[in-house]
C-alpha cells in the first residue's frame, strides 16, 4: 500500500511542476511571437493537454476498444467546459475577445455537426468519418498558423522603438527559444506522466480502501483524463493568464472531437453505443450530446455579443455539471 501512496504523490507532483512549466513555456512563445495568450492557447497548449487522451483513445482503437473515443469525446467536452472552466470563471472571470475565440468555435460546432449526423444520422462512426473529421483538424490547424503568423507580423511591424531609447535589455534565461520549447515538452511530459501515476494509483488505493467502482470511474478516471486541462486552467489562473485557460479548453474540446475521435474512429470505426435509454432512445442522443452542445454555447455566446465572461456563467455551468453526475448516479 505504501508504493501506491508514494506513486500518487510523485504523480501530484509532476503535475504541480509540469503544470507550471509548460504555462511559462506557452507565455514565453506567446510573447517571442508577440501573439495573444489566448490563441496560443488554442492551438499549442490544446495538443499538448489532448496528447494523453489521443495516445489513450488510440491504443484502445487499435485493440478493437474504438466505442470508448465516443463516450471520451463527449465526456471530456461537458467536463472540460461546465467543471474545469467554469471553476476558473467562477473564480476570476478571464478577459476575452470575439476575434480570439471565433476560429477554434467555429470548428467546433462543424465538428460537433459531423459527429451529430453520425450518431443521429447514420447511428454508425464509419472510416470516412473519421478522415473527415482528422481532415477538419489539418485545416483548422493550417488556418490558425496562418492567423497566427498574420498577428506576429502585424505586431513586429508596430513595435517601434522611439528614437535615442536603448533597446538593450537584460534577458532571463527564461527568454531563450530553446529553454521556452524545453519547458513546453518537458512540461507536457511531466503532466502526462503526472496524471496516469494519479489515476493508476489513485485506482489502487480506492479499490484497498473498498470504494465501489462506479465511484472509482466517476471520479478517478472520469476527472483523471482531464487533468492535464485542470492543471494547466489552474496554473494559468495562478499566474494571471485566464485567457490562456479560455483559449486551452475551447481548443481541447475541438480536438477531442476531430483529432481523439478522428483518430480511433479511422482505426477502428463503430456503430452508436448502447447504454442508458429514455423512452427506449439512448440518452445519449437526449441527455450527452445536447448538454455538450449547450455548455458551449453558455461559453461562446456570451464571448461573440459582449466580449467577457461572467461569474453567473461558471455557477450555471458547476450546477449543471452535478445535475449530470446525479443524473449519470440516479438513472
Amino acid at each position: 500500500m505504501l508504493v501506491p501512496v508514494l506513486l500518487f504523490i510523485l504523480g501530484l507532483a509532476c503535475l504541480i511542476f509540469g503544470g507550471d512549466w509548460f504555462v511559462d513555456g506557452a507565455v514565453g512563445i506567446a510573447n517571442r511571437l508577440r501573439l495573444p495568450e489566448i490563441l496560443i492557447g488554442a492551438t499549442v497548449v490544446s495538443i499538448g493537454t489532448t496528447l494523453p487522451e489521443v495516445m489513450v483513445s488510440a491504443q484502445a482503437a487499435a485493440l478493437g476498444h474504438g466505442q470508448i473515443a465516443y463516450g471520451n469525446a463527449i465526456g471530456s467536452v461537458i467536463c472540460n467546459t461546465a467543471l474545469i472552466l467554469a471553476v476558473t470563471i467562477a473564480i476570476k472571470p478571464a478577459k476575452a475577445e470575439r476575434k480570439d475565440i471565433y476560429l477554434s468555435s467555429v470548428f467546433f460546432f462543424i465538428a460537433a455537426a459531423i459527429y451529430m449526423f453520425s450518431a443521429y444520422v447514420l447511428k454508425a462512426f464509419t472510416r470516412w468519418i473519421g478522415i473527415v473529421l482528422l481532415v477538419t483538424f489539418v485545416i483548422y490547424m493550417i488556418l490558425s498558423v496562418g492567423k497566427s503568423l498574420k498577428i506576429s507580423k502585424q505586431n513586429k511591424a508596430i513595435d517601434i522603438t522611439p528614437a535615442g531609447q536603448d533597446v538593450t535589455e537584460k534577458k532571463s534565461w527564461k527568454d531563450n527559444i530553446v529553454v521556452i520549447i524545453l519547458m513546453l515538452v518537458v512540461g507536457a511530459a511531466l503532466i502526462s506522466v503526472g496524471a496516469d501515476l494519479l489515476i493508476d494509483n489513485g485506482i489502487i488505493i480506492a479499490q484497498a480502501l473498498g470504494v465501489p467502482e462506479s465511484v472509482i470511474a466517476l471520479t478517478f478516471v472520469a476527472l483523471g483524463t482531464s487533468l492535464p486541462e485542470l492543471v494547466t486552467a489552474i496554473t494559468s489562473l495562478i499566474k494571471g493568464h485566464g485567457s490562456l485557460s479560455l483559449g486551452n479548453i475551447i481548443g481541447a474540446n475541438l480536438f477531442n472531437l476531430v483529432l481523439v475521435s478522428g483518430i480511433s474512429i479511422t482505426i477502428s470505426p463503430f456503430g452508436l453505443p448502447e447504454g442508458k435509454t429514455i423512452a427506449g432512445i439512448n440518452s445519449s442522443l437526449i441527455v450527452d450530446i445536447p448538454l455538450m452542445l449547450l455548455v458551449m454555447l453558455i461559453i461562446i455566446i456570451p464571448v461573440l455579443i459582449r466580449n467577457k465572461l461572467s461569474r453567473v456563467q461558471g455557477i450555471i455551468l458547476l450546477l449543471m455539471y452535478a445535475s449530470f453526475c446525479v443524473y449519470q448516479f440516479v438513472f
